[in-house]
């Protein structure tokens, strides 16, 4: 079986042979395979950090200020698929997920849902051990393994690259958030006309979607010959919205299978994904209304929702557990799940912020 190594124990512009960080289609193939085989890609972390080999060290807050946020995510790839071709679908077949020894979930200034409340960098230290991660700065916290890849995808045709570029430029343009280009962060080095990994697109890319585990199959519209399928970025678990901006980010592998749809009878612009079955687990959840800090009242907004059920849950965690805002912030991400409860109830839609509680061990 083809299996596609990486270095993790140095960041991917030191090896750049052995991935990219934009998408483009120039970009040459690390592997052929033909449809049905099985491949095996090792990643690095999302954020490129230094958690493997004989000079790792916890991540502190000042190693993630200094970030170049250029970087994520090291992709690992492209694989050329064999009889892959525009107007085709390619299907990606979940085989398994390997997890390295440690994880991180960075609080990066100025990202994630709650932003504007932790202006100063922070990173919680994870170990991965026996199907959990725990940390020693949330006692009495095991976060069962729920692993999947953050970034998944294939590439872009020249055209559509130059839609992509277009449409995220008059975005810009009009005052709204984008990725910024970084052409000094581009792996490789000329790739300075690709495509950011942050956002996800029609595409695939940074799809942060949980419930593509091992067992999942995710359908990609094909735009190039060989597809050039990617990878990285994975996670050891993750909430629906990774509402701090990151999971538990942990180096690994995936194992993958393709398959190859001809004129298939539905071709879907947007990746579509199935998940397996999961069991029920109990939970507790706060919930948010589109109501102001000053009691005003929006009308419909779901972003204020989510908002104020997430600050709810904070305060809970912090006041009935007695975590750190930080800890209890980066914890969200890991396992809180953002749900719309209702969205038709003219004002006032309803989010809730739903947290499993069997992650707290040995506690009533």
């Amino acid at each position: 079986m083809t299996r596609l190594a990486v270095d993790a124990t140095v960041a991917l512009r030191e090896e750049p042979a052995s991935g990219h960080n934009r998408w483009h289609p120039g970009i040459e193939p690390r592997a052929r395979v033909r449809a049905g085989e099985a491949v095996t890609l090792e990643c690095r972390n999302g954020l490129d950090l230094a958690l493997a080999g004989p000079g790792a060290r916890d991540v502190t807050g000042a190693d993630i200020a200094a970030l170049d946020l250029g970087d994520p995510h090291a992709l690992t790839g492209p694989v050329w698929v064999e009889g892959a071709e525009p107007g085709d679908v390619l299907a990606v077949e979940i085989i398994e997920l390997e997890a390295g020894l440690r994880g991180v979930s960075p609080v990066i200034p100025g990202f994630g849902a709650l932003a504007d409340l932790f202006p100063v960098a922070h990173c919680v230290n994870w170990s991965l051990a026996g199907g959990v991660a725990r940390s020693p700065e949330l006692p009495g916290v095991a976060v069962p393994a729920g692993l999947f890849p953050g970034v998944i995808g294939v590439a872009p045709s020249p055209a559509r690259l130059a839609a992509f570029a277009r449409r995220e430029a008059e975005l810009a343009a009009r005052g709204a958030a984008v990725a910024d280009l970084a052409p000094g962060s581009a792996v490789p080095a000329w790739a300075t006309d690709g495509l950011r990994t942050i956002p996800p697109r029609e595409l695939g890319g940074n799809m942060d979607t949980r419930g593509i585990v091992a067992g999942s199959t995710v359908w990609f519209p094909v735009d190039v010959p060989g597809a050039l399928f990617s990878v990285g970025d994975l996670h050891f678990a993750q909430g629906d919205g990774e509402v701090s901006g990151t999971a538990i980010e942990m180096d690994g592998a995936i194992t993958v299978r393709f398959r190859v749809e001809k004129s298939p009878a539905w071709r879907p612009r947007f990746p579509a994904y199935t998940t397996p079955a999961r069991p029920g687990r109990p939970e507790f959840a706060t919930t948010g209304l589109p109501i102001r800090d000053d009691g005003g009242n929006e009308s419909m907004d779901l972003t204020l929702a989510a908002r104020n059920a997430l600050v709810e849950l904070l305060g809970w965690l912090t006041a009935t557990h007695g975590f750190s805002r930080e800890a209890a912030y980066a914890l969200l991400g890991a396992v809180c799940d953002l749900r719309i409860s209702e969205i038709v109830d003219v004002p006032n839609v309803l989010v809730s912020a739903v947290i499993p509680t069997d992650i707290f061990v040995g506690q009533s």
